[in-house]
């Protein structure tokens, strides 16, 4: 029996994902009762598309007439719902397959549903500073910032920005591996000088941080994948989902614990 339902939901499934018109139908009348113009226009298919939808939901008992118009039931509302969900994880599957080798394992409680609903932003051949670029729009909406990572290929590109916000007022606290610190602020020691001179900016010395970064906004929590091999960002997930934030602040924490303040002569 088990095995004949089983079949029998794959091919529910199946009916709604032929059709790209079926499942925003659906999702439609789960939100209020709407007219078959309604949803012709929605779904910009023909009146006889939606009547002959309309007839299926029907036969299956997702759907009921109320007068000239349509609504969901408890059933088509719970199907709805369920097929949304499925969708917006299928959606997010498709974001990271190409760039998943570059993000957080598991053994770092990064998981695939923690990136449910972020947004994704990856490296393209003609934008390759997409993620960089992403980043820099997030700096310009928090008023405090955190970071754990080598950081150089996300941070660099952006020094003159990260610079202005610190002496605006943002607060930040960089974790970095004593030879980024280093190239920073031999390379750059007048864009240093003033930020570390204020009292809104510091960093701190880690010999074994993550080969991913974590970045901590007011708001949203992103995690970026590097490609060491070429020293550029891949992608970068920013999310406001509670799971997210909880991971990445104890993964910050952790770091925090094993980090030091930097002095000059720890670098050297």
């Amino acid at each position: 029996m088990a095995h004949t339902d089983t079949h029998g939901a794959l091919d529910d499934i199946s009916y709604l994902a032929r059709s790209h018109h079926r499942v925003p139908l659906l999702v439609a009348l789960a939100t209020r009762p709407r007219s078959g113009a309604e949803l012709r226009d929605l779904a910009n298919v023909s009146s006889s598309t939606v009547r002959r939808t309309l007839r299926e939901f029907e036969t299956r008992r997702w759907v009921r007439k109320d007068g000239f118009r349509y609504e969901a039931t408890e059933l088509g509302a719970f199907v709805a719902s369920s097929v949304e969900a499925l969708v917006g994880q299928v959606e997010t599957e498709r974001k990271l397959r190409d760039v998943w080798h570059w993000l957080p394992g598991e053994e770092s409680g990064f998981g695939v549903d923690t990136c449910v609903g972020a947004v994704v932003t990856v490296a393209e051949s003609d934008d390759p500073y997409r993620p960089v670029n992403r980043f820099a729009s997030l700096l310009r909406e928090t008023d405090q910032f955190r970071f754990v990572g080598v950081g150089i290929a996300l941070l660099e590109p952006c020094r003159d920005e990260f610079r202005e916000r610190v002496l605006d007022g943002m607060r930040a606290e960089i974790i970095d591996p004593p030879s980024v610190a280093e190239h920073i602020l031999e390379t750059y020691p007048d864009h240093c000088s003033k930020p570390l001179e204020s009292d809104n900016f510091s960093v701190r010395i880690h010999d074994d941080p993550p080969p991913y970064g974590v970045c901590l906004f007011d708001r949203r929590v992103g995690v970026c994948g590097y490609d060491h091999d070429s020293g550029t960002v891949r992608v970068l997930i920013d999310s406001v989902a509670p799971e997210a934030r909880e991971w990445a602040e104890i993964l910050y924490e952790s770091y925090y614990r094993e980090s030091r303040p930097l002095r000059r002569e720890t670098i050297l």
